[in-house]
Formats: structure tokens, C-alpha cells, sequence
């Protein structure tokens, strides 16, 4: 989880038995945003961000060939906290990692 996400959302993960990482828990908070992708891309996690400049990090690695960990994106004007779990939890239960890789989703789905 990118540091501007809501506690909300990561517990309601957690709480369907969703294995979560915030950008705080792992001390990465204060990261630049081609940081904080190298970062989840080492650990091989899923990002799930607000930010749009991550889109932007993700689309010049997409024209550089250059491989990443999946962004998730949402805007919290876009879709409801509970919305955003259902999703969230649809796609930690069906997506498989070498179908995440490279790749940038949208909240709602």
C-alpha cells in the first residue's frame, strides 16, 4: 500500500485474510515514487496507489521495456472504501504473478 492509502482499506484486507504491506510498515513511506516501484517490484508485491505520478513512472517503464511489480490505481473519489476491498480481494484471490507483472489496473473493476 502506497502511504496515502486508508487504514481502512488495509484492514478490511486483512481481515478477509489478505496479506498486506503498507509503505510505513516497511519504512519505504519516504520514498520516491521509481523507489517505492523498485521497492514492491523487489519484494514482489502489487502497489496500490492514488498517486498519479506513478502512472506516469509506470508508463515510461512500459515504453522502456523495463519490468515492474502491478500498480493498482484508484482515486478515492472514484470508488468507496468497500468497493475497493471487494476488488482488492478479487484480484489477490484470482490474479497470479506472472499475470500482475507490468501492468496497471483500475479500482473499480
Amino acid at each position: 500500500m502506497d502511504a496515502h492509502i486508508p487504514k481502512a482499506i488495509t484492514n478490511g484486507l486483512r481481515l478477509r485474510g489478505i496479506d498486506v504491506l503498507t509503505a510505513q510498515e516497511d519504512n519505504a513511506d519516504k520514498l520516491s515514487d521509481p523507489e517505492l516501484l523498485d521497492r514492491a517490484n523487489a519484494l514482489n508485491r502489487v502497489l496500490l496507489t492514488f498517486d498519479d505520478d506513478l502512472l506516469a513512472e509506470a508508463a515510461r517503464r512500459q515504453q522502456l521495456s523495463i519490468s515492474f511489480s502491478e500498480i493498482i490505481y484508484t482515486s478515492p473519489l472514484n470508488v468507496s472504501i468497500g468497493t475497493c476491498i471487494r476488488d482488492l480481494e478479487i484480484i489477490a484471490q484470482v490474479g497470479e504473478p506472472e499475470d500482475l507483472a507490468d501492468r496497471v489496473e483500475f479500482l473499480p473493476l
